[in-house]
């Protein structure tokens, strides 16, 4: 639950109009473009791209897969309710994307399922995997019945080679006032014939990472929520030393933070999530690495450069 009193939602509300320093980047994050050919021509090799916050392309096992692909302006229901990307163009824009095999999403907030983004999408999608009841957003935008499936926590679904797992994660859903968790949220594992990765979601922390890791760990490449966090509601979003803990629960080679590098939903610098998880991290000799939007990360031999480039 994230149960605040009426105070500290008005005390909150005033910090939020009144902002923190630091809350955006002066100028836009440094970014890689992909061109569709590279994503066509590579069959092959398990890579993932980061589009910021928690969208990603992730291609294995010769599929094409979109994780929370909310490529949007703004993670809100309307342009005018919530702040603008940081950066103005995306790696690779939806429209040059090529045929996608699945759609994988956490839960139904704004800044994870994009209306527009999947009103784009759903003509080159087959299949889309989404949490009990989120189903019907998909259904009510149109998208065939038969192309959605809907999963429970520990539910296995395979595509072929690929299989997904839906996992446990402790969050909360809903898109407006009266749908406050009438559909699911969670994590995902995603095991190919080569490569076993996860995938938080959002969520605060708890034993469900342990319980996750011990069952289908340990991991080559886990990404694992770091931002928009506050006390006020560490409940359902973790802390950056909570997320460093949670990566050591899970039983990882390698992991990655995100839900952060995009936008600012919360009173927190847009660096501080980097800076104290990777400060956690070293401290428990945890891997991990910090991409550029766009940087491809080859999962079979990671070479991503750990340059501080959100220091420039």
């Amino acid at each position: 639950a994230m149960d605040m009193s009426f105070g500290s939602i008005l005390s909150t509300s005033i910090d939020f109009i009144k902002g923190v320093p630091n809350a955006k980047p002066g100028n836009e994050p440094p970014m890689e473009k992909i061109d569709s050919l590279e994503i066509v021509e590579n069959k092959t090799k398990a890579r993932l791209i980061w589009f910021g916050h928690s969208a990603f392309l992730l291609q294995i096992d010769g599929k094409n897969i979109l994780i929370d692909p909310m490529l949007g302006d703004v993670p809100a229901p309307h342009p005018m309710l919530g702040g603008k990307r940081y950066n103005k163009e995306l790696p690779i824009e939806i429209e040059k994307l090529p045929q996608i095999e699945a759609i994988i999403i956490s839960h139904d907030h704004y800044d994870h399922l994009d209306f527009g983004s999947i009103k784009k999408l759903k003509a080159k999608t087959i299949n889309f995997y989404v949490p009990l009841g989120v189903g019907a957003h998909f259904k009510a935008w149109g998208v065939d019945q038969k192309s959605i499936h809907e999963l429970d926590w520990w539910d296995e679904i395979s595509i072929d080679s690929t299989k997904l797992i839906f996992t446990p994660s402790r969050h909360f859903s809903g898109r407006g006032l009266s749908d406050r968790n009438k559909t699911l949220w969670g994590s995902w594992v995603i095991q190919g014939t080569q490569e076993n990765i996860y995938f938080s979601g959002d969520g605060g922390y708890g034993p469900h990472f342990k319980e996750i890791g011990d069952k289908f760990g340990p991991f080559d490449f886990a990404m694992m929520e770091c931002g928009q966090y506050n006390e006020k509601w560490h409940d359902i979003h973790m802390m950056p030393e909570e997320t460093a803990r949670a990566t050591r629960d899970l039983n990882t080679k390698m992991m990655m933070p995100i839900h952060w590098g995009a936008f600012t939903l919360a009173l927190h610098s847009w660096t501080d999530p980097v800076e104290r998880v990777s400060k956690k991290l070293e401290e428990f000799n945890q891997a991990y690495i910090i991409p550029k939007i766009g940087e491809s990360i080859w999962l079979d031999n990671i070479q991503v450069e750990n340059s501080t480039w959100w220091k420039n």
